[in-house]
């Protein structure tokens, strides 16, 4: 309890010393001398101090409880500040107090309030920061929360398989490259005699190429992929090597454990400095962008590139692998896939922040939508992925998507990543109210007859879905085939009901993609 008083009083203390000194420094901007100023507003000005303690520590500015919201640490400053401009502002007209300056009586609440937003920011983060020394590595949490659903890592079709022993020789390789525990997950998952296995420590597409001879089934790889420029051929060169049903290994250090190494290796404020201000920038922003993707590449030649674990994974299925296994071990991200077909020639998905999602259009036609990204480069891979482990959430979304970036979760929230489908609407792909645009995998989920109904009209802007809200698979189809017999008889009213309706949900209820 004297801790608890004694840290308000200091915050009490701080805070009239600002508002003191923004007074002070509101005369200097007014070009007066504080020998004529201060004998004035000396009476008014206690004033003003009264009521921006009484009306601060009643909205409780002072209190700071709760470090991680930044909504709580803002809210207080603004409410109790709005509260004092209002009431200083009804004493100056109802005791004719005119004669004061305003610049000097407002200016000196404006720049309190400034500083304040700044410095109870800075308070707000820091205390946060020590609080949470080891980020959250959400990938990671996704993959426990599937394999707390089911998922044990092991494909169906392999289960039955009998393990095989590596060699003594293979073993001891891999213990010095990699360690004990990675040997453990390679064995557990090693179905092949030690003359059909590979093991590599490189990060050259060519040096698979000339260190397969046709026979290998298994393919190991103990560098992690973070220091591989052209990923892609690697994979695909991965891919060539292995007969269909080979299996490759190999492990990435992801974005949440890279954040997680800089933490660690550096004191705090530190850690934060370096990732947010050097890292982030260099490692994050440069390769997204045509322009500064070659600079990118000159100044790192891709060594120790950041990729996530849901790049990772796109990317290995989109070059002809299926995910058998993953385990996060030393700081790295182990995976075991099995090659299940040809690498996609679908291209390489772009960077940028603004993408062309391939989804269907009329007539069962594809149409490119665009969007903002919201999701890691190659998330489309992982759809079928995801779905097969993590299924459906409540609003027909997928459970525990940890394709959503932390970006892309903010612009869901603002709407900002749906802005770019207003393209779409001018060039005629989309109509403003309509059943959703949906890739291809999402399209399969529904039924056969609503997957029919549905191509014969033009998709929309604003789903039915916000009108109505429903809450799982079925209840969306249902949603649907409402508003497409709806829209059959009264094209024009029904998509004026939906539109408004879904404006209140969305304004009012808060409705949101997720």
């Amino acid at each position: 309890m004297r801790s608890f008083v004694k840290t308000r009083l200091i915050f009490i203390l701080f805070d009239l010393t600002l508002v003191i000194l923004s007074f002070l420094f509101m005369i200097l901007v007014k070009k007066g001398s504080l020998e004529g100023y201060l004998p004035r507003y000396f009476n008014s000005f206690l004033i003003l101090l009264s009521v921006w303690l009484l009306i601060s520590w009643f909205f409780r500015k002072y209190y700071f409880r709760d470090y991680f919201h930044f909504r709580l640490a803002v809210r207080p400053i603004l409410i109790s500040n709005f509260v004092i401009l209002g009431t200083i502002s009804l004493l100056m007209y109802f005791f004719r107090v005119a004669f004061y300056s305003r610049t000097i009586v407002f200016g000196t609440i404006l720049v309190a309030t400034v500083i304040e937003l700044f410095l109870g920011l800075l308070y707000h983060f820091i205390k946060a920061a020590k609080e949470n020394e080891t980020p959250t590595d959400n990938e990671y949490l996704a993959l426990k929360a599937q394999q707390n659903n089911g998922y044990n890592g092991l494909n169906e079709n392999n289960e039955n398989l009998q393990t095989q022993k590596l060699s003594k020789h293979l073993e001891k390789i891999i213990v010095e490259e990699c360690g004990k525990e990675s040997l453990r997950f390679i064995q557990k998952n090693n179905v092949y005699p030690s003359s059909e296995i590979q093991i590599l420590a490189t990060t050259n597409p060519i040096n698979i190429q000339t260190h397969t001879n046709g026979r290998h089934r298994s393919l190991i790889n103990l560098k992690r992929i973070n220091d591989i420029r052209y990923l892609n051929e690697f994979f695909i060169a991965a891919n060539k090597s292995l007969p269909r049903g080979g299996s490759f290994t190999c492990c990435v250090e992801t974005k949440d454990l890279r954040k997680q190494r800089i933490f660690r290796k550096f004191l705090f404020p530190i850690n934060y400095l370096i990732y947010y201000f050097i890292d982030f920038p260099v490692k994050r922003i440069l390769p997204k962008f045509n322009l500064t993707r070659r600079f990118y590449f000159i100044l790192t030649r891709g060594q120790n590139r950041v990729i996530t674990r849901a790049e990772t994974l796109g990317r290995l299925i989109a070059c002809g692998f299926e995910v058998e296994d993953e385990e996060y071990i030393d700081n790295l991200c182990y995976i075991k896939v099995k090659k299940v077909k040809n690498p996609s020639n679908n291209g390489d998905p772009v960077y940028g922040p603004m993408v062309r999602l391939k989804r269907v259009g009329k007539n069962g036609k594809p149409i490119k939508v665009y969007k903002m990204r919201t999701m890691y480069p190659y998330a489309e891979y992982l759809q079928d992925y995801i779905y097969k482990h993590n299924n459906l959430k409540k609003g027909g979304k997928f459970n525990n998507d940890f394709r959503v970036s932390t970006q892309g979760k903010v612009m869901r929230r603002i709407w900002l990543d749906e802005l770019p489908m207003l393209i779409n609407l001018s060039i005629g792909d989309l109509k403003l109210v309509g059943v959703r645009p949906l890739s291809e995998h999402y399209f399969n989920l529904y039924s056969e007859d609503l997957q029919k109904k549905r191509i014969n009209y033009k998709p929309g802007l604003v789903p039915p879905y916000y009108a109505d809200m429903p809450k799982s698979l079925d209840e969306i189809q249902t949603s649907e085939i409402k508003y497409l017999e709806a829209y059959d008889k009264a094209p024009f009213r029904t998509d004026w009901k939906y539109f408004w309706k879904a404006w209140y949900n969305i304004v009012f209820k808060k409705a949101r993609s997720q």
